[in-house]
């Protein structure tokens, strides 16, 4: 691996690799986080118990397809409309993508907070939970070994932090230092190297969320709160402005970030188109958020100010 540094902000190009959110946050933003994680609850032994038993209607009753149809119509809908969209920002215009992205994450937390019994165990968990993020989202990716059992362990410790908003579970994967393992044997086709992987996956994934569920169903405001602690902790990674410490060559033999620090950002027009695609952001999750639930708190806020003033 080669490494070096460097100490410009024009390094843009080499954000290509960068994540944007975690899946977990996208599902936290758009209220159906807690929904999610019931639909993985039910794949469980009931339901092979039913499938080996032959009884298929039972099993599709058993696991919320009509939540996971239209969830699934809409992932692969985005993977083919938006991702190349998305990939064409990554390299041409990041710091304008991370800004609208800035917004949403910044309208979630706001809509999600209203909602917190506040009091000083929600703070705790509130700065517990940033915390946890901010350091994990700071830590330098490692070379580590790729036994079996550390790429088990590796894959039940991403898909924990894929399920957590404002953590992406690619990104664990680089701090463990499987990613590019992963990558090679994925493109040599050797997925029988990857069993012990996706077998960590499977057994992180089901426990978790089980976790998580009982976690919401018995202490849910700690829960919520420590959920959008990690949101704010994200936000640190998402701060369009950045400066390039240290970067590493990938296996395409790109220059990629992996140590950086955020900047303030130029007086340019760069920073008001970015202002102004952050603000988008936060009104389109507002908007959504109160067509859902109709008490987004700025909404009513703005709402409340207009009949003062007429």
């Amino acid at each position: 691996m080669a490494v070096k540094p460097t100490g410009t902000i024009d390094l843009w190009r080499m954000h290509r690799n960068r994540r944007l959110t975690a899946g977990g946050t996208m599902a936290f933003i758009m209220g159906v986080y807690e929904e999610l994680l019931e639909a993985i609850r039910s794949f469980n032994l009931q339901l092979v118990q039913l499938v080996l038993r032959g009884r298929i209607r039972a099993a599709f009753e058993h696991v919320p397809w009509r939540f996971l149809l239209p969830l699934g119509i809409g992932l692969l809908g985005a993977l083919f409309t938006l991702a190349g969209v998305i990939s064409w920002l990554l390299t041409n215009q990041p710091v304008l993508l991370y800004a609208f992205f800035f917004g949403l994450v910044a309208a979630s937390i706001v809509s999600v907070s209203v909602h917190v019994r506040w009091n000083l165990s929600m703070l705790v968990a509130l700065l517990a939970g940033a915390v946890v993020a901010w350091l994990i989202i700071g830590l330098v990716p490692h070379q580590m070994p790729h036994t079996p059992l550390y790429l088990f362990g590796s894959g039940a410790v991403a898909i924990m932090a894929m399920i957590l908003p404002g953590i992406s579970g690619s990104f664990i994967l680089l701090i463990l230092g499987q990613y590019a393992y992963v990558l090679e044997q994925v493109k040599n086709f050797n997925l029988p190297a990857l069993v012990p992987l996706v077998a960590g996956i499977v057994v992180g994934l089901l426990a978790f969320v089980r976790i998580l569920s009982w976690l919401l169903r018995h202490y849910h405001q700690v829960t919520v709160t420590l959920l959008v602690g990690f949101m704010l902790g994200s936000l640190r990674k998402i701060w369009p402005f950045k400066e390039t410490l240290e970067t590493m060559v990938n296996r395409h033999g790109e220059l990629v970030p992996i140590r950086e620090a955020n900047v303030l950002p130029p007086w340019d027009a760069t920073l008001w188109m970015a202002l102004g695609l952050a603000l988008a952001g936060f009104v389109l999750i507002t908007l959504l958020d109160h067509l859902q639930t109709r008490a987004n708190p700025m909404v009513l806020f703005f709402a409340r100010l207009m009949r003062r003033k007429v």
